[in-house]
């Protein structure tokens, strides 16, 4: 009867530890789930143009490439189509550290490092395929992320992007240098778009991107300027239906990260967040020429009016002789940026 007793108390203790048991390891994987779940951190990463855009295939490459090397701590929300704010006001948001990523063209990039504006030189490319080489070229890279860590505060540079090449477009046509005489033409502003476009005999306008529809369709301006893409998604062909094929300027871009969070990750994360930047310099490019191409058939089963046969010698007459001398202007940085593109062959 004892041992019985004995027995039936050694199976009770004994279940009793291992219920005992199984609590500890349910606890030790809630806890080891908790602190997994603590690790994951979301980051965001803005631009100004739409979804469907060459700085929507950039947040894509850099979102999927930067969840994968991370094994999915590193997660990246997007924010497009100017949710955070039009393109100067999202590099003030990248300084202050107030966001994390932005993609944002090269010109207005000028507004915080002005020699920046020596991407937007006129004619420096010369055609999408020197785009697209000069875009992954690590000395061109190298040059960029260099003038803006020694002129700007607060972010830098990581990638390279580009939303094709940029043209004019308007009610009218466009066929020669002197079919610009007087336009009143919304620019970027850049001191390389007010020499170019009056040396054109242009009037330029300034205003935030997401002012031009209207500015077009009330007459504030008479043309504006940009990549084919940009032209469709944003519903610019309704009040300008002539697009009248310049390819004037290479329409770049940077990706930018803000020194606030740079400083704050290890080692390993840095390496992540280059690597996905580098896929972005890589694929994108290529990617943005081909959404331009698509986005031309598709303008021209809208009925929009497509100038190709315009007159480019016309025009690099007057630019041409711009190139040295704007770029020497602009400084040091913009001038070795201009001999590494121009020596790309």
């Amino acid at each position: 009867m004892i041992a019985s007793i004995k027995n039936r108390g050694n199976v009770a203790m004994g279940t009793s530890a291992r219920i005992v048991g199984i609590a500890m390891a349910a606890a030790a994987l809630l806890l080891s789930a908790g602190a997994g779940a603590q690790e994951v951190k979301h980051f965001r990463f803005a631009y100004d143009q739409p979804r469907n855009t060459g700085y929507s295939v950039a947040g894509d490459l850099f979102a999927d490439k930067l969840k994968e090397l991370s094994k999915g701590t590193m997660i990246v929300d997007q924010y497009p189509g100017a949710q955070l704010g039009q393109e100067p006001q999202l590099l003030q948001l990248v300084k202050s550290g107030d966001i994390e990523f932005a993609i944002i063209s090269s010109a207005n990039t000028a507004t915080i490092s002005p020699q920046a504006g020596v991407m937007s030189l006129h004619f420096l490319f010369r055609n999408d395929a020197h785009v697209i080489k000069a875009l992954a070229d690590p000395q061109v890279f190298d040059a960029i992320k260099t003038m803006i860590d020694d002129t700007a505060q607060g972010l830098h540079v990581i990638g390279t992007g580009s939303q094709g090449v940029r043209h004019i477009y308007s009610k009218r046509e466009i066929h020669n240098v002197g079919d610009l005489k007087g336009v009143k033409v919304r620019v970027q502003a850049t001191a390389t778009e007010d020499t170019m476009f009056p040396a054109y005999g242009a009037q330029t306008v300034h205003m935030p991107f997401g002012s031009v529809y209207t500015s077009l369709q009330t007459g504030v301006v008479d043309a504006a300027e940009n990549s084919i893409n940009v032209y469709l998604v944003n519903k610019h062909y309704e009040v300008a239906p002539v697009l009248s094929i310049t390819e004037h300027e290479a329409n770049n871009a940077l990706l930018f990260v803000s020194d606030k969070l740079w400083q704050s990750l290890s080692a390993e994360q840095k390496q992540w967040v280059q690597a996905a930047a580098n896929e972005v310099s890589a694929k994108e490019p290529q990617k943005a020429f081909e959404l331009e191409r698509n986005a031309l058939t598709k303008l021209k089963s809208f009925g929009v009016k497509v100038i190709e046969n315009v007159d480019k010698k016309s025009f690099t007459a007057v630019a041409d002789p711009y190139l040295d001398k704007l770029a020497k202007e602009l400084g040091p940085h913009a001038e070795k940026i201009k001999n590494l593109i121009r020596a790309i062959n």
